[in-house]
């Protein structure tokens, strides 16, 4: 059991060791990856074929065809990263063999086993050996596993313990539950375009202040489960690229998630378990920066018990200031990974053939058919007409504003 603060490295922290157990000579599945999302799956594929080692990898969840994956499996992965159902329901449908499998981790193991998952993951774990090694990630310990996994007494490597004096800062916005949404846009928008993430505890509120802020013109994005997996991805990549400075989510986005720097997380509905709260306001304060966490709190409500009764209190403007748009432009590109397309050929494209310069051009992703770039708004438009019906390395590409 791996217990550090967010932010510190546990996928590599995982990864590294694991990749050293792998036998190059056994071309059967060799490791299991279990994570409670799909993000967070994806993110992690991002990172172990970033170490550029031999094996193959694939990775397995809800929200896209299974008989894809099933394909992906006919000439087997050596490490297989997923979500409890989606795993489980390829060993019900014999789509890999788990008989060589030598090695299982659990991320964010405390969020998996508290999910629902129990019944998926004891199924995974009745076709296991029960031999395999086993290591449970997170930056919040479980005190008790439950009885379907084979072991009970982990050894543990406690490093919240050594983590020094956190330079987060807790702030109490009080208001009316009739004023909750508004005060939460009017704070938001003091932030300027310093990067802002917004916590809700369901879907339902993240839509609602969604509606509210479209009403005012002020720019953000979404984060919750119940979106089509390619516009949480869309969300992720815009805000990790700074063409959205403002993301409305749930808990889905306080773990593991690969996203940048954040000085402000916004509690609008506060979580019900430490944890949770936790894992929130991991997203800011990371390794040794310095960042604030605002609760607003309407007057029927009751912080919880695991917040310090005396917070210092935070004054909101009453007039509403929208701030200046984000400082990029999210653009599509047809073409990716399965193109044969690197992040090289993408700057290459935009400097040669559209006339911009390398400061113009932020974070680049790139997904199997597709890729995203961070563009200064200024130039885009003036370069878009240049690119309209140009190739990247021999591929014809389409490329426009992402929606």
């Amino acid at each position: 059991m791996l217990l550090a603060p967010t932010g510190t490295g546990k996928t590599l922290a995982f990864l590294l060791p694991l990749v050293e157990m792998l036998k190059p000579e056994n071309h059967q599945v060799q490791a299991l990856i279990i994570v409670p999302s799909r993000e967070l799956a994806l993110q992690i594929e991002q990172v172990f074929k970033a170490m550029k080692t031999s094996f193959k990898v694939s990775c397995v969840y809800g929200g896209h065809p299974f008989k894809i994956e099933q394909n992906s499996m006919v000439d087997p992965p050596a490490v297989i990263i997923g979500t409890p159902g989606r795993l489980s329901d390829h060993l019900k449908r014999d789509s890999f063999d788990p008989k060589d499998i030598e090695i299982v981790v659990l991320d964010e193991f405390d969020k998996a086993l508290q999910l629902g998952f129990h019944a998926q993951l004891r199924s995974i774990f009745e076709a296991l050996t029960g031999n395999q090694r086993h290591l449970m990630t997170s930056a919040t310990k479980l005190h008790k596993l439950p009885d379907f996994l084979p072991f009970s007494h982990p050894e543990v490597l406690n490093f919240l313990q050594d983590e020094k004096e956190s330079k987060l800062e807790l702030m109490l916005v009080n208001t009316s539950s009739k004023e909750k949404a508004h005060i939460l846009m009017r704070l938001v928008a003091e932030f300027d375009q310093e990067a802002c993430l917004v916590f809700c505890n369901h879907r339902e509120a993240v839509d609602r202040i969604s509606l509210l802020l479209n009403e005012h013109g002020i720019a953000h994005g979404l984060l919750h489960g119940g979106m089509e997996q390619i516009d949480r991805e869309k969300n992720l990549i815009k805000f990790r690229g700074g063409a959205t400075n403002l993301l409305i989510a749930t808990d889905l986005a306080s773990r593991g998630l690969d996203i940048p720097e954040i000085r402000h997380v916004v509690h609008y509905q506060l979580p019900p378990k430490k944890e949770a709260f936790i894992h929130r306001n991991g997203r800011t304060a990371r390794m040794h920066a310095d960042g604030i966490a605002y609760l607003i709190l309407a007057q029927d409500e009751i912080l919880p018990e695991y917040i310090p009764e005396e917070l210092p209190e935070k004054e909101v403007s009453e007039s509403l200031k929208v701030s200046a748009p984000p400082l990029y432009d999210n653009v599509y590109i047809s073409a990716g990974k399965k193109a044969k397309i690197s992040k090289g050929d993408i700057v290459g494209f935009l400097t040669q053939k559209g006339g911009l310069q390398n400061e113009d051009i932020g974070l680049i992703t790139i997904l199997d058919f597709a890729s995203y770039v961070s563009i200064k708004k200024p130039v885009f438009e003036k370069v878009l007409s240049k690119l309209q019906g140009e190739k990247i390395k021999k591929t014809k590409v389409k490329i426009e504003l992402a929606s």
